[in-house]
């Protein structure tokens, strides 16, 4: 089997527009490819899945350490003909950068140069690059580029690396962008057309067979995965709601099959569409996403919100993050000073924001047990939104209890977060649930009790 990691320079240098291409290519091509994403990015997954029709993991050392980096990259590449993973920022950038993830893997790392504005200088570009502690750069790739001509300048000083090929400036292909980075695929954002029109340019400009004919991009087993997490089997399989649609569509792939293997029969269902909860469910889980911009549509859909409503009154267990909390809160003030009610299970509201508010890698602490596991539990995630909490709107009735204590990923103390009232859990913290082996267990444990199926139960009970 074939792999590689696709880097860049540098943010913005159109490393995804690279990956996609490459996806695509490989894809109409015949080829079974299966895509990761490094760090802990949910909207390029799912672009990824769009060109290759296959879910894209996240593969972020941070947050899941190591050893369940490979395990994730080799059970899931396992089936493929080649593995093709889009790194973060640029190739060394960061404490777990890209560069970092190419060794853990044993992959080598195309580098895409972005050539706007740039000639002869390119050869000191990539030199600086490939000569740096720890490079594994295998090949090169040129973007916005001007002509032929152009080409034949940025080649001209670059020695001892393979130019795989390059995409012109004129490309006539983009992916639409908002406030958290591009626009999901959920909402369709890439026709089928254009990511044909994509993979015929890069057919036409990059040598896209040696990526699979190259012995250089042969996969070499990297150490032992870590032995896999233990499955409570089928006995008493649980049946779990997931939000899914264009306003709730942020959920690492891994927290999905994790749960799949303690039991649990995951059912899809859309708080936008669908007017009631799906029958015999015996938990939520309302991932993030953009209940912002569908505020309107959610606060109309009256039945989907008394349904939630009442599943939270009668302390059933609903998990949520980020924009899942925000639609369980008493309702979203949009940019426009516009408020649109919402579920109303947290007495807190929630305020848009036109600058980011948070942003980075999170280290959560389990004050008392809930959803997630048993008090001191600690488990890590990812926080990015453009909204706060208004506490000044919190009512007296009904205040949540708070049971996250939260550090940054250099250990600094942050506000506290996670809200619980009864047997809902809110926060903006997306959780990697391969970030502690016991959350799946305890997850599923949890739902058991709060049916009935075990008599000693320790969640709330009405």
């Amino acid at each position: 089997m074939q792999g590689l990691i696709i880097a860049g320079t540098h943010s913005g240098c159109g490393k995804t527009t690279i990956t996609l291409g490459v996806l695509a290519a490989l894809t109409r091509k015949g080829y079974k490819v299966q895509p990761f994403k490094a760090g802990p990015d949910f909207i390029d997954t799912g672009l990824h899945r769009l060109a290759t029709g296959r879910p894209s993991r996240n593969l972020d050392i941070w947050m899941c350490g190591a050893d369940y980096v490979i395990d994730c990259f080799m059970k899931h590449s396992r089936d493929a003909d080649i593995a093709v993973v889009e790194g973060v920022m640029g190739l060394y950038d960061g404490d777990f950068s890209t560069a970092h993830l190419s060794t853990i893997l044993s992959l080598p790392v195309v580098l895409v140069v972005d050539a706007y504005g740039m000639a002869e200088s390119a050869g000191a570009v990539v030199k600086g690059f490939s000569q740096y502690p720890g490079s594994r750069i295998q090949g090169l790739i040129f973007n916005r580029v001007a002509s032929e001509r152009h080409y034949r300048r940025l080649k001209k000083n670059i020695k001892d690396i393979p130019i795989l090929g390059y995409l012109p400036r004129d490309l006539d292909f983009e992916i639409p962008h908002r406030h958290l980075g591009l626009v999901v695929a959920e909402e369709n954002p890439i026709t089928p057309e254009g990511l044909n029109k994509l993979a015929d340019t890069v057919i036409e400009h990059i040598d896209i067979d040696s990526l699979i004919q190259d012995p250089a991009y042969r996969i070499q087993d990297p150490i032992s995965p870590a032995p896999d997490v233990e499955s409570l089997g089928p006995v008493h399989p649980v049946r779990i709601g997931v939000a899914s649609d264009r306003a709730f569509c942020f959920y690492y792939q891994d927290n999905l099959d994790l749960l799949r293997k303690q039991g649990a029969e995951i059912v899809h269902f859309s708080p936008l569409a669908d007017q009631e909860i799906p029958e015999g469910l015996d938990a939520l889980y309302i991932g993030g996403g953009y209940p912002e911009l569908y505020a309107k549509e959610l606060s109309r859909n009256s039945l989907m919100i008394k349904a939630l409503s009442r599943w939270a009154e009668e302390g059933k267990p609903i998990y949520a993050e980020c924009g899942g909390f925000m639609y369980l809160t008493e309702g979203i003030h949009d940019l426009e000073k516009n408020f649109h009610p919402m579920v109303g299970v947290f007495p807190l509201v929630v305020r848009m924001t036109k600058s980011r508010a948070r942003l980075g890698y999170r280290e959560i602490t389990l004050r008392e047990r809930a959803i997630l596991g048993e008090a001191g539990a600690v488990m890590r995630g990812h926080e990015f939104h453009y909204s706060e909490v208004d506490f000044r709107a919190q009512t007296v009735v009904l205040n949540p209890s708070i049971i996250y204590s939260v550090k940054d990923s250099s250990g600094n103390q942050l506000q506290d977060e996670g809200y619980r009232i009864k047997n809902v859990l809110g926060s903006y913290v997306h959780i990697h649930f391969g970030s502690n082996r016991t959350i799946t267990k305890n997850f599923i444990e949890f739902v058991r009790e709060c049916r009935g199926s075990n008599t000693a139960c320790r969640a709330w009970k009405p």
